[in-house]
């Protein structure tokens, strides 16, 4: 088994590290592909190659630069399955959520280059006769984008298609947990045509090759999608020559449950947003809180539904709801946090344990707490597994004060049929995102931004778009 090789300007080389990183089937733990740890060396041709071709590619029409977009849209949808199958076994995402990520991914690239026509600047009336004062939007330059493990299919797509479609050259610096399918993906589009040093693939652990990206005076853009930690980290490198950032981190996203929601709806949505991808999502419900009259017949209703998830192999024919954790670094936190939840009084409901009925793989059982307090580690901290604490409040002002009592601030929601009470919590709610009667789950036309430590700017939609390019403002003096 030969590791990956990096694709930079325009073809595929050998790393200049002979360190490799196995990578695993997480419901198997059979080794699927070797990765190199990558170079410092590796980055900078990468970047040498970015900055070269960026001139040429930003001096192409917008429109030109969007069908490269539509050709990788298309060539996604021609090999969906084939990609969906490599997701599935190298982060034990379920094969139907596995087939959705590529599915939305190519509708992803195809959405960003519609902008193409609509990238708009202004003209602003002077204080002096016969000038005009012309905003322009520009491109950055060399955009970097650093993935996570959880959605590395979709979020590279995040961090491509609006950095090219704005004329910036681009930098992909897979997961060292789940990289085959971007490079799966890299090998996909070699033949599309994209102009040689545009888009380039390195692989290499964060420490090397990330850092490494991110301190070059040649990046001007760094979009990092992963952990409060990385992301200081990527501010640290980034800090030395000013280069914007823009960072999607951690999440503790509280659900509020008013005695007047429909219940049924509320347990649904909360349990889904749960349950997909084992809780290993950002913007998953992590706590919930639910009013103090409704309190038991949510628990009961919310016990039963937890004790029928069906957890197996993410190629199982019974259509699982879901799989193994990503590795056992995930599975040794979560049973840590769960066992630190039981010593600080928390009562276990439903699970609470690794899983038995598996010989091999990083199996952990929905898990269902209750008796929590709100100085709880598993309250205040990111759990990022199928762990779901549930507390009781009073009034809804409580509610919302206990929500905001933490450091996260990407998602939350409320369930509640009173517009009232809707309209006063997604106000007072410190979060970039409020869902309201819904599970927790994005659109790429919105914006998904997090507030506090949940991270600095955004994606997705016309703000994500324009997160990629700078202002130039042209004060024109005519006779």
């Amino acid at each position: 088994m030969k590791p990956f090789e990096q694709f930079i300007n325009g073809r595929f080389v050998t790393s200049t590290s002979t360190d490799v990183i196995e990578i695993l089937n997480p419901c198997t733990e059979e080794v699927l592909s070797l990765m190199p740890v990558g170079s410092v060396k590796d980055a900078d041709l990468a970047l040498e190659a970015a900055e070269a071709s960026q001139h040429a590619w930003k001096s192409l029409s917008a429109i030109e630069r969007a069908k490269f977009l539509h050709k990788m849209a298309d060539v996604i949808r021609e090999n969906r399955v084939a990609l969906a199958e490599t997701l599935a076994k190298e982060q034990a995402k379920v094969i139907d959520l596995a087939q959705v990520e590529i599915d939305v991914t190519a509708d992803y690239f195809d959405y960003n280059a519609g902008w193409a026509r609509r990238i708009e600047g202004e003209i602003i009336q002077s204080d002096r006769q016969k000038e005009h004062i012309f905003l322009h939007k520009a491109p950055i330059g060399v955009a970097v984008g650093i993935l996570p493990w959880n959605f590395p299919f979709f979020v590279m797509a995040r961090k491509i298609a609006p950095s090219l479609v704005t004329g910036n050259s681009c930098i992909i610096n897979p997961s060292s947990v789940a990289p085959n399918t971007v490079m799966q993906f890299a090998q996909l589009i070699e033949k599309i045509g994209v102009p040689s040093g545009v888009l380039n693939f390195v692989c290499g652990k964060g420490s090397i090759v990330g850092n490494a990206l991110s301190k070059s005076p040649i990046t001007g853009i760094i979009s990092l999608t992963g952990s409060v930690g990385a992301g200081q980290k990527i501010m640290e490198a980034a800090a030395e020559n000013i280069t914007k950032v823009s960072l999607e981190l951690g999440g503790k996203a509280p659900a509020i449950v008013c005695a007047d929601a429909n219940l049924d709806l509320a347990v649904n949505a909360v349990v889904s947003s749960k349950i997909i991808f084992s809780g290993q999502v950002c913007n998953c419900a992590e706590r919930v809180y639910v009013e103090d009259s409704i309190y038991d017949e949510f628990m009961d209703k919310v016990t039963k539904k937890f004790t029928k998830i069906k957890v197996e192999d993410a190629f199982a024919t019974n259509n699982p709801d879901m799989s193994s954790l990503v590795n056992k670094d995930q599975l040794d936190k979560i049973s840590e946090m769960v066992e630190y939840a039981k010593k600080e009084g928390a009562e276990v409901v439903v699970g609470g344990s690794r899983s038995s009925q598996f010989d091999k793989g990083y199996f952990y059982q929905p898990t269902l707490l209750t008796n929590v307090t709100q100085n709880m580690q598993v309250i205040q901290e990111e759990v990022f597994g199928p762990v779901l604490p549930v507390m009781k409040f009073a009034t809804l002002d409580e509610a919302i004060a206990l929500s905001n009592d933490c450091q996260y601030g990407l998602t939350s929601s409320i369930f509640s049929e009173n517009f009232n009470k809707v309209m006063h919590a997604s106000q007072e709610l410190q979060f970039g995102e409020t869902y309201v009667n819904r599970e927790h789950f994005e659109a790429i036309q919105g914006f998904h931004a997090g507030w506090k430590k949940s991270g600095l700017g955004g994606a997705d939609g016309k703000h994500g778009m324009e997160e990629y390019l700078q202002t130039k403002v042209i004060y024109a003096q005519y006779r």
